[in-house]
């Protein structure tokens, strides 16, 4: 994650991630040490140590858009509903009208579960390619893209998901 994240950022790509421990960070690391720009969108202050974020506070519309893509999202405690909120930025941008050209994301078994798996069907629903690299295939396929060797997988965290968008 953190050499395809400085790669991708070496390209020009921006990242976006909503700071989640795991495939996130490692994402950012790499992008950030690439000197990449990062968009980083936190559903409250501090989360997950983050000093500063893009946006803490998902907007009415996020909402709204997460409520049809999550089955249950109405029975979600509310720091649940705004982790889901934000990942709408993730994939839409700030003015939810920005959609990301991909979804470089790790998921357990490449299955789409958990929050990653929110941001996955809303990007799918606009047709955005997703890349889960807990796939062995879709690794490989960013590795060629990318001209980087692949490792075998490896468990990034329970639930991790990056955004890159080119500017």
């Amino acid at each position: 994650m953190e050499r395809f994240g400085s790669e991708l950022a070496r390209r020009g790509w921006t990242l976006r991630s909503g700071g989640a421990v795991g495939a996130d960070s490692a994402f950012e690391k790499g992008a950030r040490a690439a000197g990449g720009r990062c968009e980083i969108y936190l559903p409250w202050p501090g989360y997950n140590e983050h000093a500063e974020g893009r946006l803490v506070e998902a907007s009415p519309e996020a909402y709204d858009l997460m409520a049809q893509i999550h089955p249950v999202f109405a029975r979600l405690p509310g720091s649940s509903r705004r982790l889901h909120a934000r990942n709408a930025h993730q994939i839409l941008g700030a003015d939810l009208q920005s959609p990301v050209a991909m979804v470089v994301c790790w998921t357990p078994g490449a299955r789409g579960r958990g929050g990653t798996g929110s941001a996955i069907r809303l990007a799918r629903s606009r047709d955005i390619p997703v890349h889960d690299l807990a796939d062995i295939a879709a690794r490989r396929h960013m590795g060629e893209l990318l001209g980087l060797e692949v490792e075998p997988p490896q468990d990034a965290g329970a639930d991790g998901g990056q955004l890159p968008l080119p500017l």
